[in-house]
């Protein structure tokens, strides 16, 4: 979406997201089987991530990256308190009336916000469809899909479909890979106007920030009236970083803090136990969201601030690419430390509970069957429950090891000033050429300058 609005202007491409968002919300409001529910919620994908990425380049057209902060801040508020509330209104449409009204409230809400964008003003090239379709790198399209698919598909059906071992998984989590090597040499070598250009990874800096973008995302981000506490806290810490960046200008020492305070509350929930008091989760949560708050936008400013104008959408398309897949691949990663952790429980519940009542229980991995467990005499309830508790802090364990690892790669994170100058990016094909041949010209003075002078 980054490049496609570098050649073709936010606002086109904004007001296409957000039609696909509204397409796809009613297929799935109106749809008659799960196969029509999954193809609507993977169209609302499509729909859903390019808002979220071109929303957040919109701001970088708008604002300098001084003033980027503050508007981002706002992001992660309306990002936490959806995540909360989200399930909420979801649960009770669910119970209340129909699930299908988790959709149909979509198309109000998401059609006034298509008009009110109609009328934003931006500049907006006029860019031919034949001459776009022609600019889009898509080989580097189809190869980081293709790629990035097949190795979340592996990690899907592992364990869960077929075994770690059968030819289907292991294939999809060589060849994932391999393509996106593929990938990675087409856009070396052959794409004119990359979607991921070499030049973002040319510095270490980005390299770094996007690896701890990685362990940010990493870590679970919980949802739900049980979590209120964690979202309150991660919504005023985004803000007020926000804030605090815009006037000093001090990332760093955000990302740091942020991340001692993550690893430090994610310590705590392994030893959580089922019997916990409500202030002791209130405290743990209100920790751990205080950590998470701060670095939802602070990474981003810290990468825009250090690559030319013109890649200010591919770098937070890039950004926002590689916080999706860290998602996708910690919540299967987790559940993979969860279930292998119940898994060498099963022997020891079958004697409690018997086997298909154990089995029952390890068929999901929340194994939280409430009808279920409310049967159980006391006892066995028990036992289960401390089955459920042991596994769920090996899974902490892990999210804690990624926490402490991401706080050590931000020690080594540079500091670089946050202009308050703002340079308007422009889009359309005659500007990507432009700043093409710029890139290459720079690159040649670099390559001569690093040769070495001829002897006398």
């Amino acid at each position: 979406m980054g490049k496609i609005s570098d050649i073709w202007g936010r606002k086109p491409i904004l007001l296409l997201a957000n039609f696909v968002f509204l397409v796809a919300s009613l297929i799935c409001a109106v749809s008659t089987s799960l196969s029509m529910v999954i193809v609507g919620r993977a169209i609302q994908g499509v729909g859903s991530g390019g808002l979220i990425v071109l929303v957040n380049i919109c701001v970088t057209d708008l604002f300098s990256v001084r003033e980027r902060p503050i508007y981002y801040g706002m992001f992660g508020v309306t990002w936490a308190i959806a995540s909360a509330l989200g399930p909420l209104i979801g649960g009770a449409f669910t119970a209340k009336v129909t699930w299908r009204w988790c959709f149909f409230l979509n198309l109000p809400i998401g059609g006034f916000s298509f008009v009110a964008l109609l009328f934003l003003s931006i500049e907006t090239p006029k860019t031919p469809l034949l001459a776009g379709l022609r600019a889009i790198d898509w080989i580097g399209t189809v190869t980081s899909i293709g790629g990035t698919l097949m190795f979340l598909l592996g990690l899907e059906f592992a364990s869960v479909t077929y075994p770690w071992n059968s030819p289907t998984v292991v294939c999809l989590i060589i060849f994932g890979p391999a393509v996106w090597v593929l990938f990675i040499f087409a856009e070396w070598r052959f794409a004119r106007y990359a979607i991921m250009p070499s030049r973002l990874f040319r510095d270490w800096h980005n390299i770094l920030l996007f690896l701890f973008q990685t362990v940010l995302l990493a870590t679970p981000i919980l949802s739900g009236v049980y979590t209120l506490p964690q979202v309150l806290s991660l919504s005023i810490t985004s803000a007020v970083v926000g804030r605090f960046i815009r006037k000093t200008g001090f990332y760093k020492e955000v990302i740091v803090l942020g991340m001692g305070l993550m690893a430090l509350g994610f310590g705590l929930f392994i030893d959580l136990k089922s019997y916990a008091s409500w202030p002791r989760i209130i405290i743990f949560q209100l920790i751990a969201g205080t950590g998470v708050g701060p670095n939802f936008l602070s990474p981003l400013v810290a990468l825009q601030a250090n690559v030319h104008a013109s890649d200010m959408a591919v770098i937070t398309a890039t950004h926002s690419f590689v916080r999706q897949l860290a998602t996708s691949t910690s919540a299967v990663l987790g559940t993979v430390v969860y279930q292998n952790t119940f898994a060498k429980q099963i022997p020891q519940l079958i004697s409690i509970v018997g086997p298909e009542t154990a089995f029952r229980l390890a068929s999901s991995f929340s194994g939280s069957n409430k009808n279920l467990l409310e049967r159980l005499p006391t006892d066995q309830r028990d036992a289960v429950l401390e089955a459920f508790t042991y596994s769920l802090s090996r899974a902490w364990i892990f999210y804690t090891c990624v926490s402490v690892f991401g706080l050590l790669m931000s020690l080594f994170l540079k500091r670089i000033e946050l202009s308050r100058s703002h340079q308007i990016a422009k889009t359309g094909l005659a500007q990507q050429e432009h700043t093409r041949l710029e890139m290459l010209a720079e690159k040649k003075a670099r390559d001569a300058k690093a040769e070495p002078a001829p002897e006398v």
